[in-house]
């Protein structure tokens, strides 16, 4: 039996805490990213980085660490005392988990491949934005769907050797799935950007997984839709961030498709 010696063990906790703090400052750099884009803030303007999102004022070094300056600061602002958005210490803590647990994935497999990590972390920080932005906004941004369906694109088939049909089917039954929808509604069921996550989302998963990614999404919209209808939250006639779901039935599929499909196609013999 292989004996896994202390050495190796302070090695994997090590690389573990390593990539949790790259986590935490993932989820701190995309924090900022999205408000200075919703503020149309130049990401390279100066002094831009690192500034209260109500004041304005620069922070100093001591409230630029994650999730720590929220507990020091007691979720409030130094200087104008309005209260820290929470949802930037949520990314700020989730971001590090998911983080933790791609890696965790594939460092446990025996057949480990350098490039299904890249391709799921380049995902995740993809996914995370568009979850993100969508729920505060209700708004997809091309900007981060284009260029995820172009390095999707070109990541799995010349560096994972996808089958060209399997991300053309993929990517026509994403993107077409929802651009029916958005003809017969006029706009009304779907918006362009689900249309746009659509196409990016078919030649991330291929086909058939971009099946299960739909399924679950729906799934989920439909159960938090009705508990913020009963709880009276939202009304019939509300919009839901339905990119929101996508992004979670994208991250639950690029890991469990395989088996969820499996396990239907057993009900059915």
């Amino acid at each position: 039996m292989f004996d896994i010696g202390p050495d190796l063990l302070t090695f994997s906790y090590v690389a573990y805490i390593f990539i949790f703090l790259c986590g935490l400052i993932l989820g701190s750099f995309l924090n900022s990213w999205i408000w200075r884009t919703r503020e149309n803030i130049q990401i390279i303007s100066s002094g831009s980085f690192s500034i209260c999102p109500c004041c304005r004022r620069q922070l100093v070094w001591y409230e630029k660490f994650p999730i720590l300056s929220y507990m020091f600061l007691r979720g409030k602002c130094r200087t104008c005392h309005k209260p820290i958005p929470w949802h930037f210490t949520a990314v700020e803590l989730v971001t590090p988990i998911l983080l933790l647990s791609v890696s965790l994935y594939f460092l446990d497999d025996i057949h480990f491949s350098e490039w299904y990590l890249l391709r799921d972390v380049l995902f995740l920080t993809f996914l995370i934005i568009i979850f993100v932005y969508d729920a505060l906004y209700q708004e997809v941004l091309s900007r981060i769907v284009w260029p995820g369906f172009f390095l999707g694109s070109l990541i799995n088939y010349f560096a994972l050797n996808y089958s060209f049909s399997s991300l053309i089917i993929g990517a026509a039954v994403g993107g077409g799935f929802f651009l029916l929808q958005y003809f017969i509604s006029k706009g009304r069921w779907i918006g362009g950007g689900d249309v746009r996550l659509g196409f990016m989302i078919g030649v991330w998963l291929g086909w058939p997984n971009i099946l299960v990614a739909l399924f679950v999404a729906y799934i989920l919209g439909a159960v938090v839709s009705v508990g913020l209808l009963i709880g009276k939250k939202k009304q019939w006639a509300s919009e839901i961030p339905f990119g929101t779901f996508l992004a979670v039935g994208t991250f639950v599929a690029l890991y469990y498709a395989s088996g969820i499909i499996n396990w239907y196609l057993g009900l059915l013999r």
